[in-house]
């Protein structure tokens, strides 16, 4: 846990001095999503830590090829140098640099860093902290009093799986796109109450599931599934996740709010 939380902290250093930079020069990637130096550089500096301490681990990260164990070692590491490239191009510290992890494919150790507000959320999947004290799910058992977040409110993703989204959001108090791992950040931290991504890539999310388990809060895939196997991501209290699958997918899952109140 040490070494992720420090490598993580050397990579925001080298971060830093290109965030809200004039001039940054932004690549466009296959898929059209941006890709800076911080990114490559912050990514290729976190390679080189590993293999520094750990040559036998394998790597997999977002920017760089994959690199195998070297013999039968059975971790792997996990990187998104910058997770949020296109706030970070546009000036905004809603991006994170996300390190995890794992043991035979299961996460086991996972970080998200803040690097311009100096935030840091660390996870064994056991106990979450951040900033250093120990951190849990707010309280909250209704969509009405529910802070949600989202990564992109123009994904049509959003309506995969014939998902009402609309009536989820108009169900909660706020809604926000303070999203990417940084609205994982702010659950955990207990400034929201829900945080969704209906898309996510393996190095978008492993870092996430042991911070979000050692929070306490509930996770599933987008129509309800383990959230490990999915390229999803809805992440709750316990007592607003059923809520949530509920608005989401009426026809599949029943309102426990309404059993409630018929009780």
């Amino acid at each position: 846990m040490e070494f992720a939380c420090n490598v993580v902290r050397e990579a925001g250093d080298f971060i830093r001095p290109h965030f809200a930079k004039r001039g940054l020069t932004v690549a466009e990637k296959s898929d059209r999503s941006p890709l800076t130096e911080a990114d490559t550089g912050a990514e290729a500096l976190i390679r080189t830590r590993i293999i520094e301490q750990f040559p036998e681990h394998a790597i997999l990260g977002e920017e760089m090829s994959d690199k195998p164990a070297n013999g039968a070692s059975p971790f792997r590491w996990v990187i998104d140098p910058i997770d949020g490239t296109k706030s970070f191009i546009t000036g905004v510290p809603l991006f994170t640099t996300l390190l995890a992890l794992e043991y035979e494919g299961t996460p086991i150790i996972g970080v998200i860093f803040q690097p311009i507000l100096d935030q840091l959320v660390s996870s064994d999947g056991q106990t979450t902290r951040y900033n250093g004290v120990p951190a849990k799910a707010r309280s909250c058992s209704s969509l009405a009093q529910a802070t949600l977040l989202t990564t992109d409110a123009r994904q049509p993703c959003l309506y995969q799986d014939d998902a009402d989204w609309d009536g989820l959001i108009s169900a909660v108090k706020l809604y926000r796109t303070w999203g990417d791992a940084y609205g994982y950040l702010l659950l955990v931290a207990g400034f929201a109450d829900i945080m969704i991504d209906p898309i996510l890539e393996h190095w978008d999310k492993a870092a996430l599931l042991p911070i979000l388990a050692g929070a306490g809060i509930t996770v599933s895939d987008w129509t309800g599934g383990p959230a490990g196997s999915g390229r999803s991501l809805i992440a709750a209290a316990a007592e607003l996740h059923p809520l949530i699958l509920a608005k989401l997918h009426p026809t599949k899952f029943a309102d426990p709010s309404a059993n409630s109140a018929n009780a």
